[in-house]
């Protein structure tokens, strides 16, 4: 009995599966009302947080793991990369960091308040939350060089699959991840190439719903002002529903690696079981959902003596 209890530790510990449900029950019991507080406060007063915390967790995991380091400062860093450029809601977690070093000083690392904050932006905007595995030690480099780990706004299915495949993760994962979209907006500049001359075609992409096509260019003009900010599942930016699913399938995803999605059999088969075809085993968004981010909170986690318990989380690196 003790070797095969040692054999499956081994292999937790192979998978990166170092983290667990009440870590802190003793050393800090209040940690997840404590980070809920914060970011109830933070979306209450700014609704565009709760995408900008969910992404933000995203962005950090597929980096080096979930180890913090999409927070470090520094001239260098992850934070100053491209693809993290309009990531926002680093002020959400400072504060959480400040109140837990109150409550329980040097226990609770940023890796975990971020893992934390990033299911309480979803409970905060309407979806279901799930029970979130913490004991994740935060890490020691921060390079922007690395982010090209990153799926991008115009990767093929085909890099997307091996992205989310090199960590570990499937294609129901990347189907499902891909939900977060039901929140927040993209830059006119991620997706404004589709709108007027889609591959040098001099016409825009035909993967994108005639009817909608006009909505998108009066609202991303050509030449226009590239910041300016557009809801990636239309009608319903502000909930975290699966509607998302239902504008891929009505082709009306606004980034190319959202519309990408339906135009693959391999992902399109769960984005029609995330909208309960008819015919089809159906999964529910909402948990699926939360299946996922476990499974993403576990890539590449550091624990016990690999990383640090950072008293501040944007340190410079």
């Amino acid at each position: 009995m003790f070797s095969l209890i040692l054999l499956a530790t081994l292999v937790n510990l192979a998978l990166g599966q170092g983290t667990r449900v009440g870590f802190y029950q003793t050393s800090c019991p209040r940690v997840e009302s404590i980070v809920q507080s914060a970011v109830r406060s933070a979306v209450d007063s700014n609704p565009t947080i709760a995408p900008g915390l969910l992404r933000m967790f995203f962005h950090d995991c597929f980096v080096n793991g979930c180890d913090a380091s999409i927070l470090i400062d520094g001239s260098s860093s992850e934070k100053t990369a491209g693809p993290n450029s309009f990531l926002r809601g680093f002020e959400v977690i400072d504060a959480a960091k400040t109140q837990l070093e109150t409550a329980c000083p040097g226990v609770v690392s940023c890796a975990d308040i971020l893992a934390l904050a990033a299911r309480d932006s979803v409970v905060q905007t309407g979806g279901t939350g799930w029970s979130v595995p913490l004991g994740r030690r935060d890490g020691l480099v921060s390079q922007a060089a690395d982010t090209a780990s990153l799926p991008a706004f115009n990767d093929p299915i085909n890099v997307l699959i091996s992205k989310f495949t090199d960590k570990g993760l499937n294609t129901q994962d990347l189907v499902a991840l891909s939900g977060a979209h039901t929140i927040g907006t993209a830059a006119c500049a991620l997706f404004s190439y589709r709108l007027y001359n889609y591959n040098n075609t001099n016409a825009p992409d035909p993967n994108i719903d005639p009817a909608f096509l006009p909505t998108l260019q009066n609202l991303c003009p050509n030449g226009g002002d590239g910041s300016r900010r557009v809801d990636l599942d239309t009608g319903s930016a502000g909930r975290f529903d699966n509607s998302y699913y239902a504008n891929l399938r009505n082709m009306r995803g606004v980034l190319e690696s959202d519309s990408a999605l339906w135009n693959d059999t391999r992902t399109q088969t769960f984005v029609q079981r995330f909208l309960g075809v008819r015919g089809l085993l159906g999964l529910t968004f909402n948990v699926e959902f939360g299946r996922s981010m476990v499974r993403m909170g576990n890539v590449e986690v550091k624990t016990g003596t690999q990383g640090e318990i950072r008293r501040v989380c944007t340190a410079i690196n």
